[in-house]
């Protein structure tokens, strides 16, 4: 699995464009934070932008079953069972028992996963009210909003997913910096004007490695 920042980092910026939809133009502090310390297990805390892909790399690495609220933009017919209430443009679905495939097969149709998933070797938990983005990155960020502990064996795949080098403690941020909204030609909807227009800036990733400080800087356009 690849992190929606692996892929800006990648240049594949169309495959991460739904990460940046929220966000106008201005400079966004304090963004997609991941925590992590490795002891006898993997502990990885996350801001609210980590949300699907902690709950698609959970998919990946186990099959479990999740359970908790899935908010979606369209009708999730593999949900249908699930669906409790609209509200405010989403469709909201109470789900449990949701199997890893179930996830693979609705995770690029849905806006976010706010589940949980408790197994042998892995716990997830995810806060269930989404936060609100705060002007210019200026409200605080909740960076326990995202939870994960997991068996050190599987290291290797959390290390590739979130551009960890090797480690036992690491604090990352990023800084998103969106200079310009570039906006689909010919529509007219201004809702898909919405959902489709770019975002153009660069992403200043802050890093702490075992005590080391490091910033790395990215262009982008998703």
């Amino acid at each position: 699995m690849e992190s929606f920042i692996k892929k800006i980092w990648q240049n594949k910026g169309q495959e991460a464009h739904r990460y940046f939809v929220r966000f106008s133009k201005g400079k966004f502090e304090s963004r997609a934070v991941l925590n992590l310390q490795k002891t006898s297990k993997i502990k990885l805390r996350g801001s609210f932008e980590w949300v699907n892909d902690f709950v698609n790399l959970v998919s990946e690495l186990t099959e479990a079953k999740f359970f908790g609220t899935i908010l979606s933009k369209q009708e999730l017919p593999e949900l249908s069972e699930f669906l409790n209430k609209k509200k405010e443009g989403l469709l909201e679905y109470e789900t449990q028992n949701i199997s890893s495939e179930k996830i693979k097969q609705i995770q690029d149709k849905v806006y976010c996963m706010l589940l949980d998933v408790e197994s042998q070797d892995i716990s997830l938990r995810i806060k269930k009210k989404l936060p609100k983005l705060g002007k210019r990155g200026e409200a605080k960020v909740d960076d326990k909003f995202c939870q994960l502990e997991a068996e050190l064996k599987y290291w290797p795949q959390i290390k590739e997913a979130f551009m960890f080098p090797e480690c036992k403690k690491a604090k990352i941020s990023h800084t998103f910096v969106i200079d310009e909204i570039i906006l689909p030609q010919g529509e007219k909807d201004f809702a898909k004007i919405r959902e489709m227009a770019k975002r153009k800036g660069k992403i200043i990733r802050k890093m702490k490695i075992d005590g080391q400080e490091k910033i790395e800087e990215k262009e982008f356009e998703a």
